[in-house]
């Protein structure tokens, strides 16, 4: 009996030690803070040089962290991109959820689902994942990027930005929050999305056009355009306003030191030839992290190529799990705790020297809610990508409002200046069929104007990098790599606007950025298929 006894007094000690270590451990484990804006460039921040946006609090994430100069989401549109940061696996790997406002199967699950049921006190406000169908688990709604707070409101500045307050309903989440968990929550600013109060920037924001030190050179530089420009300069202001606030309630509350807070945006700016393709512009993202107890080293520009696919596996690494440990499928990114943990600027791990790119199908617009695939690499400071459907409308049909571009007085203004004044060529740029293939010089050409796939010079260069981005889209098991990439046009749209083609066509009320038959026809005028000047 003596022995039972002490045999129990053992195991309730060794059972109170237990306690003690796993609360110790979570204590250890930091928290997460992701911050995405929607719809930004990286080159709208002032830490990259922009002089006429100001970002003070992204300045401040940059300086007291890391500053990555070549951070890259897989595709370029909300949905798709967001599916990639909360799985770390690319577009192309994840079936239905690689695709704009669609199903997302069940069998793929999100970090921050798995950090829940690993201790992980999980939340979201605002944008998580959309647009498209969750689903259910057990009959419950899913939520991917975690629980909403949602329900404190504000007074936005213009009629067009969001009035949930990002900020006050992050505190109560952290009021709720149980002393002994660290938690994981998701910002999902509404903010520089579409639509715009027009003039809003010079008007509320005191912008001036002329301080715009370069329009594109794929936008015609006139008033309107700078006009529509600024006011999605004064909506990005706004987003580091928030992110401002929401820093502040993490000091104030004494859980700054011990959060990793990541900041960056979904895809680039909703213009034409930006948001929704798969250029420079528009894949080429904003990304500053800061974590003040575990980056020893801040301040530090990196200049490695990092990708959209990389947080996840960042995250359960700082929390002690494994994808396989927590029933998420396998990762297509590494982590960035090498980088994070360096002391080194510049390049930190020579092997993170490529990105890859794509898309399959994003919004409706063309017949039977078919995609315009792409597959494309960034390497050696180039851009090479492959359009495997030529015969399709890159920004979706003219005759129903090329709606793979979001409506603006900037794709207003080019597509009037084609229809009723001969203008053509900002058309093209923005509007018209393409190439099978587009190889672009970074360094020299970052707005992708000069097409090099016909230069005889460079051919070495673009057969290496087609071969290569190949062989890594096959080592993930590409559909389109292996002859069956159209599954990705047969998964269901799951939006109201499903099959909108048709319905057109059958003269259904038309949603909106619908067209006349007479743009339409003059839209359909032949002209020459190329993307800027082909050598």
């Amino acid at each position: 009996m003596k022995g039972i006894i002490a045999g129990s007094a053992l195991s309730v000690a060794l059972f109170a030690v237990d306690m003690r270590v796993s609360a110790q451990m979570q204590a250890a484990r930091p928290n997460i803070l992701f911050v995405i804006a929607d719809d930004a460039s990286w080159a709208s921040f002032s830490a990259y040089g922009c002089s006429w946006i100001s970002t003070p609090a992204f300045d401040r994430v940059a300086k007291e962290g890391v500053l990555f100069s070549n951070a890259y989401t897989p595709n370029a549109k909300c949905a798709p991109s967001r599916a990639c940061v909360l799985t770390g696996r690319n577009s192309w790997q994840l079936e239905e959820a690689g695709n704009h406002s669609a199903f997302f199967p069940a069998k793929f699950k999100t970090y921050p689902e798995a950090l829940g049921e690993h201790g992980y006190f999980v939340g979201s406000v605002a944008k998580g994942w959309l647009p498209g169908d969750a689903g259910k688990i057990n009959g419950k709604p899913r939520d991917l990027a975690g629980k909403k707070y949602n329900a404190i409101k504000t007074t936005p500045p213009t009629t067009a930005i969001s009035d949930v307050d990002y900020a006050a309903n992050f505190e109560v989440f952290l009021k709720e929050k149980p002393k002994d968990k660290p938690f994981c929550f998701w910002v999902g600013s509404n903010e520089p999305h579409r639509s715009y109060e027009y003039g809003s920037g010079i008007k509320k924001g005191g912008m001036n056009p002329g301080n715009i030190r370069e329009v594109p050179a794929f936008w015609p530089d006139v008033d309107t355009v700078r006009t529509d420009m600024l006011d999605y300069a004064y909506e990005v202001e706004y987003f580091d306003k928030q992110l401002e606030k929401i820093l502040k309630k993490l000091e104030d509350l004494g859980e700054l030191n011990n959060t990793i807070v990541i900041v960056t945006s979904d895809n680039g700016m909703p213009f034409p030839r930006m948001k929704g393709h798969e250029y420079e512009y528009s894949n080429h993202m904003p990304l500053a992290v800061m974590w003040p107890k575990g980056i020893k080293k801040p301040g530090r520009v990196v200049s490695d190529y990092v990708n959209f696919t990389d947080f996840a596996p960042t995250f359960l690494e700082l929390a002690g799990l494994t994808a396989s440990k927590t029933g998420m499928q396998a990762f297509a990114g590494k982590s960035l705790t090498d980088i994070l943990y360096s002391d080194k600027a510049g390049t930190v791990n020579p092997q993170r020297n490529f990105v890859l790119i794509g898309q399959e199908r994003h919004d409706v617009g063309r017949p039977n809610d078919e995609g315009y695939p792409i597959r494309g690499i960034v390497k050696d400071g180039y851009l090479y990508l492959r359009n495997f459907k030529t015969d399709r409308w890159p920004s979706g049909n003219p005759e129903t409002g090329y709606l793979n571009t979001d409506g603006s007085p900037t794709k207003t203004y080019i597509l009037n200046a084609r229809r009723y004044n001969g203008h053509w060529e900002y058309w093209q740029m923005n509007f018209g069929k393409r190439g099978a293939e587009e190889l672009y010089d970074l360094g020299k050409d970052p707005f992708c104007m000069s097409n090099l796939s016909f230069d005889k010079s460079v051919s070495t260069v673009k057969q290496k990098l087609s071969a290569f981005m190949v062989q890594k889209l096959q080592e993930q098991k590409d559909p389109r790599m292996f002859g069956y990439g159209d599954v990705f046009d047969e998964y269901e749209y799951a939006g109201d606007s499903k099959n909108f083609y048709d319905r057109f066509l059958k003269g259904e009320k038309p949603i909106a950025g619908w067209v006349s038959k007479t743009d339409a026809d003059l839209d359909l005028q032949d002209k020459k298929p190329i993307i800027g000047v082909q050598k």
